[in-house]
C-alpha cells in the first residue's frame, strides 16, 4: 500500500480507503453479519489500509457502532472520518447548534475521544460560502482535540470552490470517477490551497465494477437510475474495457485512474466482502499512464459532459455518499 498526505493535516492516509457505508446497513444495501463487518476491517487494517469513511446515517449508525468495535485496540492504525448533517433516525438537519452533539454520539459509537476529520455531510449550498456559523463550530470542536480536521463533502467543482475561497476546510470529500469528471476542475485550486481530497463514489455505485448491464435491476440505492441512465453507462463499458491491461480488472483500472491525480489524498470505495476488499487495495500497487488517463478524459468530454450522469443537485436534493 502506497501513503499520502491529507493535505495540510499532517495526517498520512493510505491510497486507497475503505468506504464503510455498508457495514451493517440494510436500509441502503443488503445487510452484512456483524462477525462479518469486523473481520473486514482488521483485514483491511492488516494489509496497510488506514483510512476508514463512515458517517452517523450509515446503517442507522450501525457504520459507526460497528466500526467502533473492530478498531477497539487498534485505533492508532486507523484515520477516521464522520460527518454531520444526515442523522441516525435518517432525517436531515444541518443546524449548527447540533453539531457538537452529534461528534459526541459519533465519537461514542466509535469508542474514541476524537475522529481525524469530519465533513458537513452534503451540505445546502448556502453553508458553503461560509456565511453561517459552522465552521466556526467545527474550529472550536479542532482547538479542544475532539476532531483534527474538518470540511465538506460534495459532488461538484462548483461546490468545492465555494469551500476553498470562503472556509478554512482541510479537507473535501468530493464525488469524482470516470463518469463523473467535472470536479476536476477544482483540483488545481485545493492543491493550491494544500486542501486534501478524499473521493467517494469512486465506482460510479458498483457501476464500473463491470457486473451490470442495461438490463440490470436494483432494489437499493441504486434504483435511483432511469432506463436512460442504465443504457448510457452500459454503451461506456466495452470502450474501457478494451483499455484493461492483461490481468487488470475494471475496478482497478477506475481506481488507478483516481490515484493518478496527486491532489487526490485517498479514493475510498465501499466493501461487502473479502474479494473486493482485496481487488480494492490492489489498486495501489500500480500506476496508469497518462495516455490513457488521456484517452479517459476524451470519453467523458465527447460523451458525457454536455450531458452528465449526475445532474448537481439542488438545495432542496441531496446525494447521502
Amino acid at each position: 500500500m502506497n501513503y499520502r498526505l491529507l493535505g495540510s493535516t499532517g495526517i498520512k492516509v493510505s491510497e486507497v480507503g475503505f468506504g464503510a457505508w455498508q457495514l451493517g446497513n440494510a436500509r441502503d444495501w443488503d445487510g452484512m453479519e456483524d462477525n462479518h463487518a469486523i473481520r473486514l476491517v482488521h483485514e483491511a487494517l492488516d494489509q496497510g489500509c488506514n483510512f476508514f469513511d463512515t458517517a452517523p446515517n450509515y446503517g442507522g449508525g450501525n457504520s459507526e457502532t460497528l466500526l467502533g468495535k473492530a478498531l477497539t485496540g487498534r485505533r492508532s492504525e486507523a484515520v477516521i472520518n464522520s460527518k454531520f448533517g444526515h442523522h441516525p433516525d435518517n432525517t436531515l438537519d444541518f443546524n449548527s447548534e447540533k453539531i457538537r452533539s452529534s461528534v459526541e454520539n459519533s465519537l461514542r459509537r466509535l469508542k474514541t475521544d476524537y475522529l481525524d476529520s469530519i465533513l458537513l455531510h452534503n451540505p445546502p449550498f448556502e453553508i458553503l460560502t461560509g456565511s453561517t456559523d459552522h465552521f466556526e463550530v467545527l474550529e472550536s470542536l479542532k482547538q479542544e482535540g475532539k476532531i483534527r480536521a474538518y470540511g465538506a463533502s460534495v459532488d461538484s467543482a462548483r461546490e468545492m470552490n465555494e469551500l476553498l475561497r470562503n472556509t478554512g476546510s482541510q479537507v473535501i470529500e468530493v464525488m469524482f470517477n470516470i463518469f463523473h469528471q467535472e470536479p476536476r476542475r477544482a483540483f488545481k485550486l485545493a492543491a493550491e490551497k494544500n486542501v486534501g481530497l478524499i473521493v467517494k463514489v469512486p465506482l460510479d455505485s458498483g457501476w464500473l465494477s463491470g457486473k451490470y448491464d442495461e438490463n440490470s435491476v436494483f432494489t437499493d440505492i441504486r434504483s435511483r437510475w432511469d432506463r436512460k441512465q442504465l443504457i448510457k453507462r452500459a454503451e461506456l463499458l466495452p470502450v474501457l474495457k478494451e483499455m484493461l491491461e492483461p490481468g487488470e480488472s475494471l475496478v482497478q483500472l477506475a481506481l488507478r485512474y483516481i490515484l493518478y491525480f496527486q491532489e487526490v489524498s485517498t479514493v475510498i470505495p465501499g466493501n461487502k466482502n473479502l474479494e473486493q476488499l482485496i481487488e480494492n487495495l490492489s489498486a495501489s500497487n500500480q500506476r496508469i499512464s497518462a495516455e490513457k488517463v488521456k484517452k479517459i478524459e476524451e470519453l467523458w468530454e465527447e460523451k458525457l459532459q454536455a450531458d452528465p450522469l449526475v445532474v448537481e443537485k439542488t438545495k432542496q436534493s441531496f446525494w447521502r455518499f
